[in-house]
């Protein structure tokens, strides 16, 4: 450890010791019979607690722990966290210098621990004027395999896959929105670990790994979000994926219906998914049950719980490859696997932030279309004068930030660059005219896109997160993200 070391217990700025950092850490270990020991850059507290017998504690009952002032250690920390339940293992990540590096995982013995843990002590002043960040950690153990041949069949790729790696457990597979006797040109690989995953994408991440003659494209595919029991007890809406792209609305409305008539509300589909919402609990379960695997106009389709999404989150997973259009803004669930290769599913919304100030966020404006009668008065506005929660895109959301700023438009610069396929690839430089001689003068996204309106839309995106950047906790997904990598 180091020879000095602020001691910040009660917000103070006395000097301690190294000796008496040990001193402290030795006077924890033995008030709570705790083991600890440091290795590969982290010191682990626990893992397992004194007297646990059986498996570690299951996927969710980790939280991730961000902006922990550098000199604070175990034994201000443990206290903290403890109030939320019983730690199973903290680690907290340390510096060569012996400071640590800012963040730490806490793994509770059960998931409502460490959701209790979010709520209690996420934005929590561990020190005056010192705010920590608390979120959900999760070990990945999934990647995904784009430029994969669209003719390969699941059993294929699964095969091929165990052959190079180790650890597969299951190869997830879409079929094409248009061809369904084809895959969509990438694969989601599952592994029995996170280790196995992390092994799996060392072996093929250099880029000159091939199967079947492709160079084929690796990286982590990012998480599904998981949402607690009690939330999904509420949900009545099913994700409806595997559809043909003309099947309409109105047919998939009727074929819910047939198990019970009038069961259905009304049905939002976006390509060849679709999102069915029910009036009662009940009778989406027992559609589900029903329909899963049954075909429509010849597809077979598959049918769930929609889940809803933390809509303040999902902005900041887009920096993460994900860009699609807004499937269901009304309820915002989650489960669509078309939005992007990367990522199994989940929509934007936008937190409402003007002047760097977090507002509650409105209820979502329904999306949906009413009768224009003859003879309706209409009346001219601004969109300037409509509320946050009016506008869809993340480009509608600029816009609106830069007018409530007193600041000119954005200004979009169009570039094109061509991939190894021969496909044009876009991507858009912003300028925001009244800071552009500040510290940054554009934002470009790092990932490059197919279609003008995603390059724009992600562009969009990408500024909005980096203007707030203040007030984020992207900053802390970025951490866990390069950790579990």
């Amino acid at each position: 450890m180091n020879e000095e070391n602020i001691d910040g217990t009660n917000g103070c700025s006395k000097v301690r010791t190294g000796t008496q950092n040990e001193a402290a850490l030795l006077a924890l270990m033995e008030k709570t019979g705790y083991n600890m020991v440091q290795e590969n850059g982290q010191r682990k507290f626990g893992g397992p607690p004194p007297g646990w017998e059986g498996p570690p504690p299951p996927r969710g009952c980790e939280v991730f722990v961000g902006k922990i002032p550098r000199d604070m250690y175990e034994d201000e920390l443990v206290p903290v966290f403890e109030r939320a339940g019983k730690i199973y293992e903290f680690r907290l990540m340390m510096e060569f210098s012996g400071e640590n590096r800012g963040y730490a995982f806490v793994m509770y013995t059960t998931k409502e621990e460490a959701q209790l843990a979010i709520r209690t002590l996420n934005n929590y002043e561990i020190r005056p004027g010192k705010f920590i960040g608390v979120c959900v950690s999760l070990d990945n153990c999934r990647l995904f395999i784009g430029a994969i041949p669209k003719e390969k069949k699941k059993e294929e790729i699964l095969d091929e896959m165990k052959k190079v790696t180790e650890g597969v457990v299951d190869v997830i597979v879409y079929p094409s929105a248009t061809d369904k006797t084809k895959n969509r040109g990438f694969a989601f690989v599952e592994y029995e670990s996170h280790r196995a995953a992390a092994m799996a994408r060392r072996k093929l991440i250099p880029g000159t790994f091939q199967l079947w003659g492709h160079t084929i494209q690796v990286d982590w595919a990012d998480p599904e979000k998981e949402v607690d029991e009690e939330t999904m007890q509420r949900v009545k809406v099913l994700y409806v994926r595997n559809l043909m792209i003309s099947t309409t609305e109105e047919t998939i409305k009727a074929e819910f219906n047939k198990f019970k008539p009038g069961a259905v509300e009304r049905v939002k589909k976006l390509r060849d998914y679709a999102f069915v919402h029910f009036f009662n609990r009940e009778d989406a379960v027992a559609a589900m049950s029903v329909m899963n695997g049954k075909c429509i106009d010849g597809a077979c389709i598959e049918v769930t719980l929609a889940k809803p999404v933390n809509k303040e989150n999902t902005w900041r997973q887009h920096l993460n490859g994900q860009i699609s259009p807004n499937s269901e803004n009304l309820i915002v669930f989650t489960n669509k696997e078309e939005s992007h290769p990367k990522t199994l599913g989940k929509l934007p919304t936008l937190p409402a932030r003007l002047n760097g100030q977090h507002s509650p966020s409105p209820p979502e404006v329904e999306r949906c279309t009413y009768p224009f009668y003859p003879g309706t008065k209409l009346t001219p506005i601004s969109m300037y004068s409509l509320k946050s929660n009016h506008f869809n895109s993340a480009v509608m959301h600029l816009d609106y930030y830069c007018n409530k700023n007193n600041w000119a438009p954005p200004e979009y610069y169009l570039y094109s660059t061509t991939s190894q396929d021969g496909k044009v690839l876009l991507v858009y430089k912003i300028v925001i005219p009244a800071i552009a001689n500040g510290s940054q003068s554009y934002f470009m996204p790092d990932k490059l896109c197919t279609t003008l309106e995603d390059a724009k839309e992600l562009a969009a995106q990408f500024t909005l997160l980096h203007l707030d950047r203040e007030h984020s906790l992207f900053s802390l997904d970025l951490c866990r993200r390069i950790w579990r990598k």
